[in-house]
């Protein structure tokens, strides 16, 4: 089996939609996506990723299911100084590494930083959505790995966001999403891939074999946009919105 992992094109989060750039990176993802042979298609609620999914949708004449779990991670959490609900992947690098329980599949969600907020709730919901959905392909899952009584190669595509798309991938792959959140950065409109392997009959892991592809991009020389990355050099702005943070889309 291959999912795919879709994160939505460049996002005007002031109105949950897509820049005009964001528009030009849906229809060459959308070009992409006419390649493959995807079996179903499912879609965040969130109006930015709707719209990425549109445009393949349209060219390939299908339809998506929306997942209502499958919005952006929502675990949030105070923050120790000001109070202020933070989300859960932001947190500065010294932070999060001294927090030993943040690099435990198990108890990831239970670090004291997290203490007062959700993150444990919405977790919880994001292992159940997917648990859901791959039952309905015949997988179940057992500790690391997942059984079914047929794999096959079919291929469905999840048009999302960044940090639900780790969260999904850390749970398909045992791997704490933290880490795929915090050192890891899926640029918008970019493909991730997870593909399983049956090395015993009836029992398959999944493994990335992509992570944030933007081959369509690149293919049309059209620059990435770095929309959720933190300053790449230091500006006094903890922030990763590009346009008060100082990054500029880069050229393949």
């Amino acid at each position: 089996m291959r999912i795919l992992l879709i994160r939505h094109a460049e996002p005007d989060y002031t109105r949950d939609s897509l820049t005009e750039k964001g528009r030009r990176e849906a229809e060459l993802l959308s070009r992409r996506m006419a390649g493959y042979e995807i079996r179903d298609f499912y879609v965040s609620p969130l109006g930015r990723a709707r719209e990425t999914a549109d445009y393949t949708l349209r060219r390939m004449k299908r339809e998506a299911e929306t997942l209502s779990w499958l919005q952006e991670f929502r675990g949030r959490y105070p923050d120790p100084e000001t109070g202020r609900m933070r989300i859960s992947w932001d947190l500065p690098p010294r932070v999060w590494a001294a927090e030993p329980m943040l690099m435990e599949m198990e108890s990831w969600p239970e670090a004291p930083i997290f203490r007062g907020g959700n993150v444990r709730e919405i977790w919880d919901e994001t292992c159940r959505g997917v648990e859901e959905l791959m039952a309905r392909y015949g997988y179940r899952k057992d500790g690391p790995v997942w059984r079914c009584e047929r794999n096959t190669g079919e291929t469905i595509a999840l048009f999302c966001h960044f940090c639900i798309s780790m969260a999904v991938a850390g749970w398909l792959m045992d791997i704490p999403p933290t880490l795929l959140m915090q050192r890891c950065l899926c640029a918008p409109s970019s493909v991730t891939e997870l593909v399983t392997e049956e090395r015993v009959k009836g029992e398959v892991a999944f493994r990335m074999t992509k992570l944030g592809d933007l081959t369509h991009l690149e293919a049309a020389e059209e620059p990435r946009s770095m929309a959720g990355l933190f300053p790449e050099c230091y500006t006094g702005v903890d922030s990763t919105d590009q346009l008060i943070n100082g990054c500029r889309p880069l050229r393949p």
